[in-house]
């Protein structure tokens, strides 16, 4: 699977490299939805339905590399803690090589997403307006024209 991190990816390669890694991820999901191990550790669900809400964010923003990357960005994190959860819940639902094999798939995606990701790098915030400015005990934006509180 990681044939990502050898060669830099234009965003529409990028977001075809991603649908085939979902591709992998959904017939992960659908192993463990579909196994009868599932019905005694309910747990095992997680990673089914966080492949399913990443896969569904995702699909209507194929056509747009740009926004597909941004909420790929979003998502990513529950994924990993899904597969994380999925890696520690597994073995002790089944020994079973399938699902051992199924702990190893999960564990490649997110690897090769993360290292999509890591090609194209968050934007920067926009700068804050000049009329605003941090507000300097809670962090929080202030307009310019209140006065700092005395200390």
């Amino acid at each position: 699977m990681s044939e990502t991190s050898s060669k830099i990816l234009s965003p529409a390669e990028a977001v075809a490299r991603c649908q085939i890694i979902f591709a992998h991820a959904w017939m992960v999901r659908t192993f463990v939805k579909h196994s009868e191990t599932v019905e005694d550790f309910p747990e095992l669900m997680q990673i089914v339905r966080t492949v399913f809400d990443t896969s569904r964010a995702l699909e209507p923003k194929v056509q747009d590399p740009a926004d597909y990357i941004a909420t790929l960005r979003k998502k990513i994190g529950k994924l990993r803690e899904a597969a994380d959860l999925f890696r520690k819940d597994s073995p002790i639902a089944s020994d079973h090589t399938n699902f051992k094999q199924a702990v190893i798939s999960m564990d490649g995606c997110v690897a090769d997403l993360d290292a999509i990701l890591k090609m194209f790098p968050a934007a920067a915030p926009p700068p804050m307006p000049a009329n605003f400015r941090m507000g300097p005990k809670s962090g929080t934006v202030v307009p310019a024209t209140e006065p700092p509180p005395a200390d």
